[in-house]
This record gives structure tokens, sequence and C-alpha cells, in this order.
């Protein structure tokens, strides 16, 4: 019996229901076993892989352990795991969603804060005041130290957030701290302010791969089928084809030489063209009197190779 490429994708939230309709979007849809409260699923139209859904949180700490080959979870969760993505990890395909900040929020009263050289200067001053050090809380503690390393502040200490970070300062618990926002709606609403140069990280969902579990031939080609259509759909989306009759090719492709040139690509009696430039085209072959011009919108733009999938293959290989 062949193993099958394990996949592990969130289980509940907004993670899950965008990875759910990004799949289907691809043309791959979720089929959960159990029902609805099930945590083993499969994907249609992907035969040999295993779906596991788990927490987007479980799924970031059990990348390096090679229980998974990929994983779908949010970048900001993965990089909190350490230095994982420097040799256990490897980021095939950001995708789009989940988007969020990882950032430094402090008091809006301290209007003389914003940026972290301004951080730094108040931490010196709050331990030369009250004998102790600057309280930041945060679940993001890996993060929260690197980057204050960084920037070379070492006059604070972290308080591990296990609630709802933002009403930390509000409760005494923290003058700042370090969180995700999608908007800073919620910062804002609680007091807070983003310091300037205080964002640590632009985070979204990632499609990830597991260096350290085994994988066969057949599972390579599993991901490699994968890769390929959620590539082709991600293409297509950012492509048009304009068909003209075939009667006016050679002038149409006259005209649209130095789109060609450029990258777009020939077809017969048209061309396929980025959406941007689209108009553009269009406008020349009416002037040149070609038309009708049709537009239609591929769904899938296929390509022979997928650098994702050569990627992963030439980093198993120096492992």
């Amino acid at each position: 019996m062949t193993t099958p490429l394990i996949i592990a994708l969130p289980s509940k939230g907004r993670l899950k229901e965008q990875a759910e309709a990004w799949l289907l979007d691809c043309g791959f849809k979720l089929e959960i076993e159990g029902g609805a409260r099930g945590y083993r699923a499969s994907l249609k139209s992907l035969p040999g892989a295993e779906i596991r859904l788990l927490s987007a949180g479980d799924i970031a700490s059990i990348m390096a352990s090679g229980e998974i080959h990929l994983g779908l979870t949010g970048e900001d969760l993965l990089r909190e795991q350490g230095d994982i993505l420097d040799g256990q990890v490897m980021l095939l395909r950001a995708l789009g969603f989940g988007r969020a900040d990882l950032v430094v929020a402090a008091p809006q009263g301290w209007i003389d804060v914003d940026t972290m050289a301004d951080v730094e200067e108040v931490a010196h001053l709050y331990l030369a005041r009250t004998g102790g050090r600057l309280r930041v809380a945060t679940k993001y503690m890996a993060q929260t130290r690197a980057f204050f390393d960084r920037h070379g502040i070492a006059d604070y200490r972290i308080v591990e957030s296990l609630g709802a970070t933002e009403g930390a300062p509000a409760a005494g618990q923290a003058e700042l701290v370090v969180d995700i926002t999608t908007t800073g709606a919620t910062l804002a609403a609680n007091n807070l302010k983003i310091v300037g140069d205080g964002v640590i990280l632009k985070s979204q969902a990632q499609l990830a791969a597991c260096l350290k579990a085994d994988w066969t031939p057949a599972q390579l080609m599993t991901l490699r089928r994968l890769l390929s259509v959620v590539e082709a759909r991600a293409r297509a989306k950012g492509l048009a084809s304009l068909i003209w009759p075939a009667e006016h090719d050679a002038k149409a492709t006259k005209e649209v030489a130095p789109y060609i040139k450029a990258g777009a690509s020939k077809r017969p009696n048209g061309l396929l063209v980025e959406t941007g430039t689209m108009f553009d085209v269009q406008a020349a072959l009416a002037w040149a009197g070609v038309g009708p011009v049709t537009v239609t919108r591929p769904d899938y733009v296929f390509e022979a190779d997928c650098p994702a999938a050569d990627a992963l293959e030439a980093r198993l290989k120096t492992k």
C-alpha cells in the first residue's frame, strides 16, 4: 500500500474557512470524514493525499517533527517556533489570505513614543525611575526577543499573555504589547497605538513543507500535482485571452508584437496577456482595424515546470 502525502489543515476558525475556500477555488473539495467534527479528511481530485485537521498553532508546532509532509498555517506561528525555517521547514507558497501584522504597540498617551528608539529611551528611564524593567505582554516571545535585540533594547522583560493581550496595559500587567492585528482597530479601542517602525512581521497563511519527513517518489508526485494546480490557478487570475478573426491574424500579429516581446504569449488567432495590459492591446488592435475581438478569462494556465516543487526536491537532496 502506498503511503499517502500527509497534509495538515486548520481545523477551526477563520483560517479554516479561508483555507477551504482557497482549495475549492483551486478545484480541490475538502471531504471531512466522520462529519463536521471529524479530524481526518481527503481532497477530491487529489488521490494519494491524507488530510489531518489540527489547530493552526498545532500545525506550526509539529511542522519540524516529520509527522506531516505539508502544513497550512500562519507565518507568524511558524516563525514563533524558532529557527525551523533555517533547515527544517521550507515555505512553498504564500497564499494571500490570513493576513495580519505582528506589531509593537504602546499606550496612546505616550505622545513622545513613535519609534523603537523612543521605546529604548523609555525603557532606560523606566528602569532608572522604578528599578524594574519595562514589561511587554505577548504570546510571541521568540519574535519579540529577536526584534528587540535587533533594536538594541535590553531593559525590558516579557510577560507571557494567556488571554487578550491588548488588555494587558489597562489591567496594569504590562506597559507595551506585541500582538497580531489586521486593522489596528482592537488596539485603538484599547487606547494603544502601533509604534511607527514596530512592525515585526507582515504575516499571511503559508503552505510549508517539512524537510525532516520521509518523502517517497509517489508523495513528491502528489505534491507536484497539488502545486501545479495551485500555481496554474493563481497564474490564470492575472491573465486574459484575446481572440480575433482568423482573417485578421497577420495584421493582428504585427500589432501585438511589442506585447509578445514583453512576455505575452501568442495563441492561434489570439494572445494570452496580463489583464493590466488587456485594454491597451485591444486599443492597438482596434486602431489597426482588427475586430471583433473577444476576451475570455482562463480557469487555469499550466506551465511545463513547477518551480516550488523543483525547489523542494532540490532541498531534500541536500538534507
